[in-house]
């Protein structure tokens, strides 16, 4: 995966929110901005933003993983934002907890350590 790409309304606002969620911004316009997802060392994916009008929030999930989640989120938290619901394990053995940007795309912060590329149930082979 090369990046994803959200619509926002309000470019500065999209880029303080993002960037206190700790990506870090690597192009930035007035209609555009890429962020690095991960330490940059490690870095495969990137996300974006770009302007739109009027905004379509995605209707699934973009999911960022976290090593320390429960101690990002209680920080986020402090900080004033808003989160849907807290860190829950889930049944798939992954930890989540699902909160929205300022336009309303939904956002994972979630920890599955070895099990998002190899679950107990991974497809033999593969």
């Amino acid at each position: 995966l090369n990046q994803v790409t959200v619509e926002v309304s309000d470019i500065p606002r999209a880029k303080a929110f993002y960037q206190s969620l700790g990506l870090t911004m690597i192009v930035s316009s007035d209609h555009y901005a890429r962020f690095i997802v991960g330490p940059e060392s490690d870095a495969a994916s990137t996300f974006s933003i770009h302007i739109a009008d009027p905004v379509r929030p995605n209707m699934g999930g973009i999911y960022f993983e976290c090593d320390d989640l429960d101690a990002r989120v209680a920080a986020l938290k402090a900080k004033g934002i808003a989160f849907d619901n807290d860190p829950v394990d889930q049944n798939w053995s992954w930890r989540e907890a699902w909160l929205r940007d300022p336009d309303g795309n939904r956002l994972c912060l979630y920890f599955a350590g070895t099990n998002r590329l190899d679950p107990p149930w991974r497809v033999a082979g593969s």
